[in-house]
């Protein structure tokens, strides 16, 4: 079975055609500025965060939440269990 949209019954009325022609063009043109005022958004809010960063950086301030202490780089940190042969491994 196939589905068969009905026909499109455009208007003989030029007055009618050119302002559907108008409304269309109309509701694309508000398109275009919303995104271009999202993309704008998005941009001056991403170089804010990245000048904040920046700014942090260079003040010596630590970013992320790990890095408050200096890490020594030869230490290699984890969770690890002791496996002793003979005796059943139990994961958590």
């Amino acid at each position: 079975m196939r589905f068969v949209f009905p026909p499109i019954r455009r208007s003989r009325n030029p007055l009618v055609r050119a302002l559907s022609l108008v409304l269309g063009l109309a509701a694309v043109g508000v398109l275009l500025v919303f995104g271009v005022v999202v993309i704008g958004v998005l941009f001056v809010g991403g170089l804010a965060f990245f000048a904040v960063r920046q700014w942090k950086l260079a003040r010596g301030r630590p970013v992320g939440a790990q890095a408050s202490a200096p890490k020594d780089p030869d230490v290699l940190e984890g969770e690890f269990v002791v496996i002793r042969q003979g005796q059943p491994v139990h994961h958590h």
